[in-house]
């Protein structure tokens, strides 16, 4: 095993499973369809990238301090399902049984907390596995997010050039001030009225960040200088808003995310009351690893 740690985005995982696979049920009527493609993921990496040190975070289930300074935050985001909630529970007791830790703290989303540990974790390769672009704002040289485009099946590595690509030249550190200017809608971040993501990339591109346009602005021109002077108090908001934490107050300890440690039977009587016989076999592929070959070719991929 190699020295990268894979950090899973466990919620937008099990709401991408959730949506993307048919319902599934135990014989007891048990909804399992999302632990289902969160571990078909979990399979997934572990066989192809073989990373030494893994762990899982979640969203708190209750409101952030983003909710706290903004009432409207996410507000367009439809509530959890009870089905799903569910399945949270059990994709939490499974990873306890694969000894694999998972992290979760009140006030904060899991993008803080994975924020949180890749800046922690400075000199080992990371790769993050996630279906949310709120997250490109943390890849670097050694953080990668590998990326759910449709469903669980469909995935993309996304690093630095990736994110230039996708937002006109910018980098990953500047996508925060990016929203800011032009909105979000999808979280229902304001942005500014009157800047669309044209302009905002044009600005970020010239002047580096929004400490940079507002040191400037008798170099914009005035139509768009007024907009700004107007909109600023909106901007920086914004801006908080959109921005990862990365001082979270977490117990982590990357040695207590060493892969390797569950005990095969116990994963195996778990994943059998789950009735994921699919899974047990997929259970006996990871113990038996993979060719050199192929960890060399996906090493090369990814690093």
């Amino acid at each position: 095993m190699e020295e990268k740690l894979v950090i899973f985005d466990s919620n937008s995982i099990l709401h991408r499973a959730f949506h993307a696979l048919p319902p599934l049920s135990t014989k007891k009527r048990e909804r399992t369809e999302a632990v289902y493609g969160f571990f078909l993921v979990f399979f997934k990496i572990i066989r192809e990238i073989k990373p030494k040190f893994l762990c899982a975070c979640f969203d708190f289930p209750a409101k952030t301090f983003r909710h706290k300074e903004f009432k409207d935050y996410k507000i367009t985001r439809p509530p959890t399902p009870d089905e799903l909630k569910e399945q949270i529970k059990k994709t939490k007791e499974a990873l306890e049984v694969f000894r694999v830790p998972y992290f979760e703290k009140e006030g904060y989303e899991a993008d803080d907390i994975i924020a949180t540990i890749a800046n922690k974790t400075k000199g080992v390769p990371k790769i993050v596995v996630s279906g949310d672009r709120d997250l490109f704002q943390i890849i670097n040289q050694e953080t990668r997010i590998y990326f759910l485009q449709r469903g669980i099946k469909n995935t993309l590595f996304i690093d630095e050039k990736k994110v230039a690509e996708k937002f006109g030249g910018l980098l990953p550190k500047q996508i925060p001030d990016f929203k800011a200017l032009c909105g979000d809608p999808s979280d229902n971040i304001p942005g500014a009225k009157g800047i669309g993501e044209k302009t905002a990339i044009d600005l970020i591109k010239k002047f580096e960040s929004l400490e940079g346009i507002y040191q400037n602005l008798e170099k914009i021109q005035p139509k768009l200088r007024e907009v700004l002077i107007k909109e600023k108090e909106t901007i920086f908001f914004s801006r908080m808003l959109v921005k990862t934490k990365q001082d979270v107050e977490i117990n982590f300890n990357l040695e207590n995310c060493q892969f390797g440690k569950y005990q095969k039977g116990e994963v195996k009587k778990f994943f059998e009351t789950l009735e994921f016989k699919s899974l047990i076999k997929r259970l006996e592929e990871i113990n038996g690893g993979l060719k050199n070959e192929n960890l060399k070719l996906w090493q090369k991929k990814l690093f």
